[in-house]
């Protein structure tokens, strides 16, 4: 079996092609990372005009740069647990997801399994001084959103966010207070 033997040119047109061999090299990564750098503030861009959008569309006093969305489930009518997603500069941020076994509430109650959820939630962040989302998404109907208020006047935290409800079946959309 014949060895490798590797030349390593000192002079001449081997070591000028040497050369520019690696300039083409550092020239097609340098076009690489800039590629990627644009691409990088592209979707930046389209992911603010999103959140610009979003925004405008329900009238929100903030950016809204962090999103929680929180729902209910159960497993054939037992073991009730809630889930939340977070979404931060319009991107999910699944280190921050959660899940919550319900603890306070007897059988399957949306309602109270709601409140629980987000009193729990909130009632953390405030003690621990973390920053509260700007957006915060019921999945349910005025019913789970009014449960979520409930929990957020306890903390004193209604006004500090802006909570609303989203029913799946009629696709709306419910503001605390709405007819």
């Amino acid at each position: 079996e014949p060895g490798v033997e590797i030349t390593v040119p000192k002079g001449g047109d081997k070591k000028k092609l040497l050369e520019l061999s690696e300039r083409n090299v550092n020239y097609f990564i340098d076009d690489i990372r800039q590629k990627e750098r644009l691409n990088l503030q592209e979707r930046n861009a389209d992911k603010l005009r999103l959140l610009e959008q979003l925004q405008v569309d329900l009238q929100l006093p903030a950016l809204p740069v962090q999103i929680e969305c929180f729902d209910n489930s159960n497993f054939h009518g037992s073991f009730p647990v809630s889930a939340m997603v977070t979404f931060k500069n319009g991107e999910p941020n699944k280190k921050d997801y959660r899940h919550f076994n319900i603890r306070s509430v007897e059988g399957i109650n949306d309602f109270a399994s709601m409140k629980e959820t987000v009193f729990r939630r909130y009632k953390r962040l405030i003690a621990e001084d973390q920053s509260l989302p700007q957006l915060v998404i019921i999945d349910g109907g005025k019913g789970q959103l009014n449960a979520a208020v409930e929990a957020l006047e306890e903390l004193n935290a209604k006004g500090k966010m802006v909570v609303i409800g989203l029913a799946k079946n009629e696709e709306e959309i419910f503001f605390p207070g709405d007819q």
